[in-house]
């Protein structure tokens, strides 16, 4: 063997953030904890995935020297519902991941740095063998359509492996799997001899291992144990503060002398690299593109390696209990996700999680009863139903005629109308429901009112109410309501929050949107927003929205609109046609009914009873025409999803809060004397006007930093920054400077790129 390249690193990365859109608008809903940003999607991109992109390499002065994209240097994968957001949402980022990808390529003879997943990050053990396979393919389909290539290997979610799900992996003809070393039983040379005990964790991660399954020996994969030890310090420790005793620990796991080459390398979540661990992005970057090859070490990836240094050994993995398997979270095998084992994630001690098993237990029952009533109903549209589920990963990544008719020709039993296409795909949208509730991390966490096992329990809802859409006329469906009944009994710790049930009734009943509510959603914030006023088609809530007619018009505090739209779900094809008219009183007072379209003139006839009298009706007296026309139902503010209400309610109050902005400013420069005065005194600024000197400091540093952007940074404009940072440190008072960061890294980037391409 070749003693070029004696030591290898490779660094592989879990980057995975559970879906989080409402399953009725297809959208992530404000999510206050996330905050200053709106939800933690955009938090953690903000902090993880778009720093990896571009990460700074600085020099032992703190100087930049290069900016780099971690993703070309390390392995990784990435969860499929995750990268389909950051495409929707941040395709800059999106394009440099698939750059990374292009680029390891040719760095490491074609193979590629990125990996699939198992779609949405279900713990396959648990999982019955149809849902494996579906998660298998589409973790794959979602590969090959981003990555324009076949993945070598696809991420267990947490590890997570027994048998069944080795038998799975292989039948799609995957290379390796990365695991935890405790999940290795024994080892022995390939070609027989003595088997080694290693179940105490005691495997060597330094070389690969080949495991052949049990049923049909001539079948295997490759295997990868990562170091434990070092992982661990990384996710848990302080070893990433710093990049060179970073490379010491590495360094520390050679073995001098060895009889083969050495792979040493880890895994660990992506998100430690700048979210659970600050600016550790830069940690890595330094180490991987400086370092490391300082110190002799071969930066590499797994399938490289594994081309090069086929396995010598043979691998036996732990069967776990009841031949469930084995993960990285759990001491206990699987059982965190599936009942009250001791891991737990934060809380009181006296919290139990025996919740975990009857919630599953409930999950399980409700997969059986839809996957009979899928069986029944789709059955009448489509010749082979589960092998349309498993090609509907194409559909789901895009909702387009394009993909759809393609998909109809090959699985369906005749060519479908427009209300057969609708009922086929709701039926397999139930059933992506019924693998989205699965979603580990709602077992993970210590208590069922976690907003991720809220989430998983969503997913349930949305497809026991989809089953309930697509039941035969006439048929009553009682699932929906069983399933309520059932989540009764599945009881977490919090007193507010007890048992599912009470999720549904408080947290996801005012969320469960329907076309009327969404459609008033729509008409209210159009009656405000101008930005808003109607089009002739936009997306909104999942669905495609053509506006028919619309007429909208004010009168001293009223303000009225009357429109007609047509809806079409994107996902569904489900197609409805509404009239609505919203008023809007005063400030704060909004109201909006919702009626099915009627017959041709209908409109004509509304608009000519709203608007011919608008002046000169009274507000009860035009209520109360539209409680005649509409029904007494009409939505409020309060009914809109959270994201709208926010935005009308920001809308309203825009210029209130400019006036006591305002106020707080001319408070500040007519009693700035007396500010200074106290600060001549060495005493604290009195809390009544510390504030409006905080307020009003932030709120200049804000504009002159927009306005230098704008500028492009003339250096004339910085004195201006300078005066306003010099008042807050001559008056000791801080100013919030989140949003400025943001600011000055967009232009910091502008200005190395632009600098890049000069210089080249």
């Amino acid at each position: 063997m070749s003693r070029d390249g004696h030591f290898y690193l490779c660094l592989h990365g879990h980057f995975y953030q559970p879906p989080r859109e409402n399953p009725w608008i297809e959208e992530i809903e404000r999510q206050e904890s996330a905050a200053p940003f709106p939800d933690w999607n955009e938090r953690i991109h903000y902090e993880c995935y778009l720093p990896n992109t571009k990460a700074r390499v600085l020099d032992e002065k703190g100087l930049i020297v290069d900016i780099v994209n971690n993703f070309e240097k390390i392995s990784f994968n990435i969860g499929p519902t995750l990268l389909a957001w950051i495409a929707a949402k941040h395709p800059e980022t999106y394009e440099r991941i698939l750059d990374a990808d292009r680029i390891s390529r040719r760095l490491h003879g074609g193979h590629g740095n990125a990996i699939a997943q198992v779609y949405n990050h279900m713990i396959m053990p648990l999982a019955n063998r149809r849902d494996k396979i579906t998660q298998v393919r589409w973790g794959i389909r979602d590969f090959r359509r981003r990555f324009g290539r076949e993945p070598e290997s696809l991420w267990l979610p947490e590890t997570a492996c027994n048998e069944e799900t080795l038998e799975v992996v292989c039948e799609f003809g995957l290379r390796y799997l990365i695991l935890e070393p405790n999940q290795a039983e024994a080892f022995r040379p390939l070609g027989g001899g003595a088997w080694h005990d290693v179940s105490s964790g005691g495997i060597d991660p330094k070389r690969p291992y080949r495991c052949f399954l049990k049923k049909t020996p001539a079948r295997f994969i490759d295997i990868f144990f990562y170091d434990g030890p070092i992982s661990r310090a990384m996710g848990f420790g302080d070893l990433l503060f710093d990049s060179k005793r970073f490379l010491q620990r590495i360094e520390s796991a050679k073995v001098e002398s060895p009889e083969e080459d050495q792979l040493i390398h880890m895994a660990t979540d992506g998100e430690t690299h700048g979210h659970h661990k600050p600016f550790a992005d830069r940690v890595l970057a330094y180490a991987m593109n400086v370092e490391a090859l300082r110190r002799g070490f071969k930066v590499v990836n797994y399938g490289e390696y594994l081309q090069t240094h086929p396995p010598r050994f043979e691998v036996r993995l732990k069967e776990g209990e009841n031949g469930e398997g084995t993960s990285w979270s759990c001491a206990h095998g699987v059982k965190r996700w599936k009942e009250h084992c001791g891991c737990r994630g934060g809380g009181p001690l006296e919290w139990t999680q025996h919740w975990r098993k009857s919630l599953r237990e409930t999950f399980d029952w409700l997969r059986e009863q839809l996957a009979a009533r899928y069986e029944e109903r789709a059955s009448v549209f489509l010749r082979d139903v589960w092998e349309a589920r498993n090609d509907y990963i194409d559909v789901v990544l895009e909702r387009s005629e394009e993909t759809l008719s393609p998909f109809l020709a090959r699985h369906a039993r005749h060519s479908l109308g427009g209300r057969e296409r609708s009922l086929c795909l709701k039926l397999l949208e139930m059933q992506r429901f019924a693998m989205l509730m699965y979603t580990s991390c709602g077992w993970f966490f210590t208590d069922l009112s976690g907003i991720e096992t809220l989430q998983v329990i969503e997913y349930a809802v949305r497809a026991a109410e989809l089953a309930r859409d697509t039941a035969p006329p006439g048929t009553p469906d009682m699932l929906f309501e069983e399933l309520v009944e059932r989540l009764g009994q599945v009881r977490g710790n919090s007193s507010e929050l007890r048992d599912g049930r009470a999720i549904y009734e408080k947290q996801i009943k005012p969320r469960m949107l329907s076309v009327s509510q969404a459609a008033a959603a729509y008409a209210i914030q159009a009656l405000v927003d101008d930005s808003l006023e109607p089009r002739e088609d936009c997306e909104l809530y999942g669905m495609r929205i053509r506006m028919l007619a619309y007429r909208k018009e004010a009168f001293g505090d009223l303000t009225l609109s009357l429109g007609r739209m047509r809806m079409v779900s994107r996902a569904t094809l489900e197609e409805n046609e509404l009239v609505f008219v919203a008023v809007h009183i005063g400030i704060y007072d909004f109201r909006c009914s919702v009626k099915a379209a009627g017959a041709s003139g209908e409109f004509e006839e509304m608009e000519r009873i709203f608007f011919e009298k608008l002046y000169g009706l009274q507000i009860m007296e035009l209520l109360r025409k539209i409680d005649a026309l509409f029904g007494e139902y009409y939505y409020a503010l309060k009914d809109l999803p959270l994201r709208e209400r926010v935005g009308v309610i920001s809308i309203l109050t825009r210029g209130i809060i400019e006036k006591i902005s305002a106020a707080q400013e001319q408070l500040y420069d007519e009693n700035r004397q007396m500010s200074e005065i106290y600060r001549s005194l060495n005493l604290p600024i009195p809390d009544q006007i510390r504030y409006a000197v905080e307020h009003t400091l932030t709120r200049r540093l804000k504009a002159t930093l927009l306005e230098m952007a704008r500028s492009r940074f003339d250096p004339k404009k910085a004195k201006a920054l300078s005066r306003v940072l010099e008042d807050a440190r001559a008056l000791g008072v801080s100013v919030k400077k989140q949003e400025m960061a943001a600011v000055l890294a967009l232009e910091l980037e502008r200005r190395t790129v632009r600098f890049a391409a000069e210089g080249s």
